[in-house]
């Protein structure tokens, strides 16, 4: 799980950073409101832990610009805030949850983990099957099935398709596939994710005219959400 903590508290900051990172999670920390928003926006999260008070924005704010750019990860908000009034704004600005300072570091996790279930289709996980297009991938199976062939997927393709499909409709950059999908840091003269790119690619339009995996030139790869399919296919036949 790739998570973006929101916190200006420099202890707290470090405690929330070790602790998550010891658990096996990728953590990136922002310690202003500015930077929060810039980021969150641009960078693709598995989750968002903000902050209420920092010295610029407040983290209801850095929630409401979130989603208002169009972020729909789960946000968890954490502040020594408790009142009613408190919990209802962050919830009404798009927050996910509301957890009060102090807090039970076990506790966190445990929210942490409901709400990346939550955020994820209850049909697909029980199904077992994603919709991708006309296309759809039987996950247990790694088998993607189009209108005209079945493909067992390799473990590297069904990893980049998997990553893809958890972030869809957002952008996932290069750094990031390297890492989660081939335990590589940024190197800047390998080409193995655009090699890999083009093989799924290939799968996916035998049958298709639309491309599935766009290319946002300077920041990645897009797998189109099941919306934006349906809609370019309703201008193709108009």
């Amino acid at each position: 799980m790739y998570i973006l903590v929101v916190e200006d508290d420099a202890s707290v900051a470090r405690f929330l950073v070790r602790g998550l990172r010891e658990e096996g999670y990728t953590v990136d920390l922002c310690d202003n409101g500015a930077d929060a928003l810039s980021q969150g926006a641009r960078q693709s999260y598995d989750l968002y832990i903000v902050d209420w008070m920092l010295p610029d924005l407040d983290g209801v704010s850095v929630i409401r610009g979130l989603r208002e750019r169009g972020v729909h990860r789960p946000i968890l908000m954490l502040t020594a805030r408790e009142s009613t009034n408190s919990i209802v704004t962050a919830l009404d600005a798009g927050a996910d949850d509301y957890m009060s300072k102090p807090f039970s570091f076990e506790e966190l996790l445990a929210r942490m983990r409901a709400l990346v279930r939550r955020s994820t289709k209850a049909e697909d996980v029980h199904a077992g099957r994603v919709e991708i297009g006309s296309s759809y991938l039987r996950i247990r199976e790694r088998l993607l099935v189009t209108t005209v062939a079945e493909h067992e997927l390799s473990n590297k393709e069904f990893s980049l398709l998997d990553l893809l499909i958890h972030h869809r409709g957002e952008v996932v950059g290069r750094t990031r596939i390297l890492d989660r999908v081939w335990g590589l840091s940024s190197d800047p003269s390998t080409n193995v994710v655009d090699v890999y790119i083009r093989y799924l690619r290939s799968k996916l339009q035998e049958a298709e005219e639309i491309n599935l995996i766009e290319t946002v030139r300077g920041r990645g790869y897009k797998l189109i959400s099941q919306q934006e399919y349906e809609d370019q296919c309703a201008d193709e036949h108009t």
